[in-house]
């Protein structure tokens, strides 16, 4: 695993007393508030995990046989969008394990990968070590950042093509597994190569992977090759059961990995020009979208509706962060930078960072 230096709050006693910050940038009032009124929200509950992760998955693949297996059409479409959301929110899980302790849901991560992460070739070795990065004090926003780019800095085509990419990607992770893998065992330098390019979840193309060691050098190497087992499988099964499980299998999967690349796009402002950036930047650039907006649990399910507020706590569980949120807003008062992360929605926010790509620089 990486080890980074990941932002982390002041265990304060009070929340007027002095934080031992030294960025006169920083919105010190909101952050010594934010340390002190969630120190009994950090523990992952099991009784919430467990229940959500296996009745979004029930829930997904039974949607999918329906829209493999039914014979008209709009059932089989309705049944292909309640896939798309019940796995998108399992598959979600992911960003979960990279925060997760050592020990603190034993066999969660082994269940959340032989359910969702082999099935979607999506194992969590591509985001564990990876998301923590972006998080790091002095990462994030930089060019040595896997999950930032400034798209509201690039051209306007830049976004639909942001967007529309994700599309392939289950098609990509084929070719990663069920290709880059075997080959990569015969050709030493392509497994170099697949290590560096191929083996995160990021959005920032400059991005290199170092590689795994210990034990999770191991754990990476038996996801990786369960996914280029199944990777196979599903080549394989266009001969064994006909082209449209996979199709169906290919277009839910689709469907989920656009969704949540909309949500990626707006998950942040994405304004940052490449500057090492103080918490309260990082926060201001990072995208809260609390009630009353009801929408924003569907396309950022599990606490990711309260980005901004998971980057100034990012260990904090994401059944916490409603409540962590709240706190926070009856605490503060003006004037603050907490209430300036907190936005209406999603068009919204896509309006702006499209502005954004279409002023001249």
């Amino acid at each position: 695993m990486v080890s980074t230096d990941t932002i982390t709050l002041p265990e304060l006693a009070h929340p007027n007393a002095a934080p031992p910050l030294d960025d006169t940038r920083d919105d010190r009032r909101m952050l010594r508030v934010a340390a002190a009124v969630v120190r009994d929200l950090s523990t992952p509950r099991a009784s919430v995990y467990w229940p959500d992760l296996l009745i979004s998955t029930g829930v997904g693949y039974t949607a999918l046989a329906g829209a493999i297996s039914f014979d008209t059409v709009s059932l089989a479409l309705a049944s292909g969008l309640v896939a798309i959301l019940a796995l998108y929110r399992a598959a979600s899980f992911i960003h979960e394990l990279s925060h997760l302790r050592k020990g603190a849901l034993p066999g969660f991560r082994f269940a959340w990968n032989a359910l969702i992460g082999i099935p979607l070739m999506i194992p969590s070795f591509l985001y564990e070590g990876v998301h923590t990065q972006h998080h790091a004090r002095t990462r994030y926003g930089t060019a040595e950042d896997p999950e930032y780019l400034s798209l509201a800095l690039m051209k306007p085509w830049s976004l639909p093509l942001f967007v529309m990419s994700a599309a392939l990607a289950p098609l990509a992770l084929i070719v990663r597994f069920g290709v880059l893998t075997p080959m990569g065992v015969a050709i030493p330098p392509l497994r170099k190569i697949v290590q560096e390019r191929c083996s995160a979840l990021s959005i920032n193309p400059a991005y290199r992977r170092s590689a795994p060691h210990g034990a999770f050098r191991r754990q990476w190497q038996l996801q990786e090759a369960c996914a280029c087992l199944w990777a196979l499988m599903l080549a394989a099964s266009v001969v064994m059961i006909g082209t449209r499980p996979l199709l169906t299998y290919l277009a839910v999967h689709s469907g989920l990995t656009v969704l949540n690349q909309l949500r990626t796009l707006v998950a942040h402002l994405w304004e940052n020009d490449g500057e090492v950036m103080s918490v309260t930047e990082q926060y201001l650039d990072s995208v809260n979208v609390p009630p009353p907006n009801w929408l924003a649990p569907i396309w950022a399910p599990l606490g990711l509706r309260y980005h901004a507020l998971h980057h100034l706590l990012p260990s904090l569980p994401y059944h916490s962060l409603g409540t962590a949120h709240r706190r926070i807003m009856a605490q503060i008062v003006e004037p603050s930078a907490y209430r300036k992360a907190n936005h209406s929605g999603m068009l919204p926010l896509i309006a702006r960072i499209a502005r954004g790509t279409a002023s001249e620089r």
